[in-house]
Formats: structure tokens, C-alpha cells, sequence
């Protein structure tokens, strides 16, 4: 794995051979991409608390839980058209 200022060097390098006329999309795209990681960090601790929501749920239940799941997707998606998708 490079270094974190060698990796750094090789963006920055790249940038340089961006032509000016580009460099604004560039910025949106670097400025979008940090903000989202920054805000993405702060969801982590309740994403954690739900993934863990159903450790202690009985084997039955969850298999249940599973099937119920199941169903509901096949009639949600039963009920779609087929141009709707955007397969055909």
C-alpha cells in the first residue's frame, strides 16, 4: 500500500494536468465526495445501533421475518409493469 503523502503526490500531480477549463467539476466532485464522507460518519453509530437489532431475535422469528420480506417484494414487484424497470 503507497503512503498516504505518496498518494496525495499522485493526485495532485494529476491535477496539474487537468486543463483550467475543467478544474471547477473537479473541485465539485472532490468537495461533494469529502462532504459525503464527513456526514456518512456521523451515521455510522446508528447504523451500527440497527444492524445489531436483531442479534437477540429467536432463529424462528427472524426466518419469519426473512419470508415476510420476501413476499412483500414479490407482490411490490409483481404489481410493476415491465417498461417500469427499464428492462423491456
Amino acid at each position: 500500500m503507497m503512503a498516504k503523502s505518496a498518494i496525495r503526490d499522485r493526485v495532485m500531480s494529476e491535477i496539474e494536468l487537468i486543463p483550467e477549463y475543467k478544474l471547477s467539476e473537479i473541485y465539485d466532485f472532490i468537495h461533494y465526495f469529502r462532504v459525503g464522507l464527513q456526514k456518512s460518519k456521523g451515521n455510522v453509530e446508528q447504523i451500527m445501533r440497527f444492524a445489531g437489532c436483531w442479534k437477540d431475535m429467536p432463529e424462528d422469528a427472524f426466518n419469519d421475518f426473512l419470508g415476510e420480506i420476501s413476499r412483500r417484494r414479490k407482490q411490490a414487484f409483481s404489481k410493476r409493469r415491465s417498461g417500469e424497470a427499464g428492462t423491456g
